[in-house]
């Protein structure tokens, strides 16, 4: 490797988060999240309601080689998420790297979502993320640097029956988000935010959110790993100028769909939006939800950062690699398509 190559590679390490916090960090992607990042050696601040699981992923982040601090709180109290930062910075050191990603939902058509459970998804999924930036920002900006990574969901754009409540929440997030970038680069705050929509994803969520559905409620397939999630999260923590990534082809498709034929999405979702929801088997009506409480499990920590449909989630594909390296293939066909065109002209010239 040539000498101006390590600089290079010392500079980008350099710039490489060290103390990161992530809100929903008891399983799911967010336990996934932290696993990652546990590999670099990093300190961790962990944040979810669930104490057995914050206990386990904060064994999971040390036994990887980082250091962690797992507070339990609700993300939707934004006095509790102040003092977890606060106790984050005196016990870790600065937070250069938060990671916006606890959220909650309710599966069930609207009008048998009761207003006190809608107004509650939206308190967790959206304000949470509005309360997390905040206190993210009132440290990052006096210091002028940080990065703020909001975990959304090509439901941030393409709203699908069954999750008014969730969708509604992950189209609030990008609204704020794009608002919020306008007025950072404004004030050249030097502080970084950016998303990372995901597509369907294979965690527990399925497991404990509060359903209605006759049968039991599962991820619109093609289904994704939780890895595949965390480290595009991780990516985007490391790549901050890009505004977006876009991970797996659904997302891609679903966004670009709704772009271009908006109603023939309404009628599609319309026909399949349920059954695809649904699996075969019925809905257990004694099960417990995280709606207003977490649910660990009577002997601890149940959940992990997977859920019950290992069998049909796949890792990644060509489309998150695509996503990753957008720039050099844009660069790359351009390039391409120059020397088409060169080559062309020489000879139309013979």
């Amino acid at each position: 490797m040539g000498e101006w190559q390590l600089m290079l590679f010392d500079k980008r390490a350099e710039s490489y988060p060290s103390v990161v916090v992530v809100t929903g960090a008891s399983a799911g992607v967010g336990r996934a999240v932290a696993r990652r990042f546990a590999q670099r050696k990093v300190k961790l601040g962990l944040i979810a309601r669930g104490e057995a699981g914050l206990s386990k992923a904060a064994e999971e982040v040390r036994a990887a080689g980082g250091e962690a601090l797992a507070i339990p709180v609700d993300v939707s109290d934004p006095d509790a998420v102040r003092a977890a930062a606060d106790r984050f910075e005196t016990e870790l050191g600065p937070i250069d790297c938060w990671v916006n990603n606890a959220f909650t939902s309710v599966f069930a058509p609207f009008q048998e979502v009761t207003p006190a459970e809608f107004r509650r998804v939206t308190e967790v999924t959206y304000l949470g993320y509005v309360n997390g930036t905040r206190v993210a920002l009132e440290r990052m900006v006096p210091r002028r640097w940080g990065t703020i990574v909001q975990v959304g969901s090509a439901l941030a754009y393409r709203g699908i029956p069954l999750q008014t409540a969730y969708c509604g929440a992950k189209h609030a997030i990008q609204g704020f988000t794009e608002a919020l970038r306008c007025e950072m680069i404004h004030d050249r705050t030097n502080v970084n935010v950016t998303m990372v929509q995901l597509p369907a994803v294979n965690t527990p969520q399925f497991d404990w959110v509060l359903s209605r559905l006759p049968r039991r409620a599962q991820p619109v397939p093609p289904i994704y790993q939780p890895e595949v999630a965390a480290d595009a999260i991780v990516f985007a923590a490391d790549h901050p100028q890009r505004r977006e990534f876009w991970v797996g082809w659904s997302t891609a498709l679903s966004i670009l769909g709704n772009r271009l034929v908006p109603r023939l999405m309404d009628f599609y979702l319309a026909r399949t939006g349920y059954g695809s929801q649904q699996t075969d088997a019925p809905r257990d009506p004694d099960r417990p939800s995280n709606l207003w409480r977490p649910v660990d499990g009577p002997d601890g920590d149940v959940h992990g950062a997977h859920g019950s449909f290992d069998d049909r989630s796949r890792q990644a594909g060509p489309q998150v690699w695509l996503s990753k390296h957008r720039g050099s293939v844009v660069g790359a066909t351009m390039s391409a398509a120059g020397g088409v065109a060169a080559l062309a002209n020489r000879l139309r010239g013979r």
